[in-house]
């Protein structure tokens, strides 16, 4: 295809990623407050759109073949609002954004983790995000099962902001029994869980929790796991540990405001599902439309 450019447009988080003949040469991931800046004010801000122009204006600098998808908080818009917004982008830079359903949302992020591994287990590919989670159960590189969920990290935050802290007041059970109340029953199993549709190694690395080595399949994009009583630990260490202290090791601090929240919600959804295994990864659903565009 040559040069092509895919940014995803997430409640939390926009990912801009430019290729050229299959290989990466640009990779962002800027933090865009969406869905929290919609729920105060009932409408995307002018200002975030503004800043999404920034990450258009980079990924031109590279090729004007670029692909834009919105998610979560996007399927949210009315007609004319979303319509409003792309008129601007085509204007502007000869782009729209295509709003990506959350079925479609995670049958590319599942395709993009499954296509390339082999793995006779049950393997439960859990995307979660701003604004929502899907878990997508794989086995043999067929789905099997799925579940949906209307809420991710923002709605963790937005009722215990205190997760946003060096060190939060509230304790890891209080917040548990939450994230449980709003995941409530899943009926599929699975053996491993591997974690997509954000960068989830981000987190570890700069938190300086140590990864295994992924024994159960091989795969360059899921090098690392961990057990699921290594990572008990580690969440509740969380709570008590500064998390001032892992922003200041990272690039993008601002990313960690949504993190121990998303720790919150894989960790339950891992003990529902009874996985013993746990896979960080950076997959997310650029990586299943890649595949789609280059075929």
């Amino acid at each position: 295809m040559g040069k092509y450019a895919i940014i995803e447009i997430g409640s939390n988080n926009t990912k801009t990623h430019v290729y050229d003949n299959n290989a990466l040469i640009y990779d962002k991931t800027t933090t865009i407050e969406f869905k929290k800046n919609y729920q105060l004010e009932g409408s995307v801000l002018k200002s975030d759109v503004e800043l999404l122009f920034k990450e258009i204006s980079k990924a031109l600098e590279y090729t004007k073949d670029i692909h834009i998808y919105g998610c979560s908080i996007f399927r949210k818009l009315d007609e004319y609002e979303l319509n409003s917004i792309n008129d601007v982008l085509k204007e502007k830079f000869n782009v729209s954004i295509e709003v990506v359903s959350q079925e479609d949302e995670a049958k590319y992020t599942a395709k993009g983790c499954y296509d390339n591994i082999d793995y006779d287990g049950t393997l439960c590919v859990f995307i979660g995000g701003g604004g929502s989670v899907e878990l997508m159960f794989v086995k043999n590189k067929e789905i099997i099962g799925s579940k949906f969920y209307d809420f991710g990290v923002v709605d963790i935050t937005s009722k215990y902001d205190e997760l946003k802290k060096d060190i939060p007041s509230v304790t890891y059970d209080e917040v548990m029994t939450y994230v449980n109340s709003l995941i409530g029953d899943i009926e599929y199993k699975a053996d491993a869980i591997a974690l997509c549709g954000g960068d989830h190694l981000y987190w570890f690395n700069n938190a300086e929790y140590k990864l295994d080595t992924n024994t159960i399949y091989q795969s360059e994009k899921q090098k690392f796991m961990l057990t699921t009583e290594k990572a008990d630990i580690y969440d509740r260490d969380m709570m008590v540990s500064s998390l001032d202290a892992v922003r200041n090791r990272s690039d993008n601090p601002l990313w960690f405001d949504g993190s121990r929240a998303m720790r919150f919600i894989v960790n339950c959804i891992t003990h529902k599902i009874d996985a013993k295994y746990i896979i960080p990864t950076n997959i997310n659903m650029e990586d299943g439309i890649k595949s789609t565009l280059e075929k």
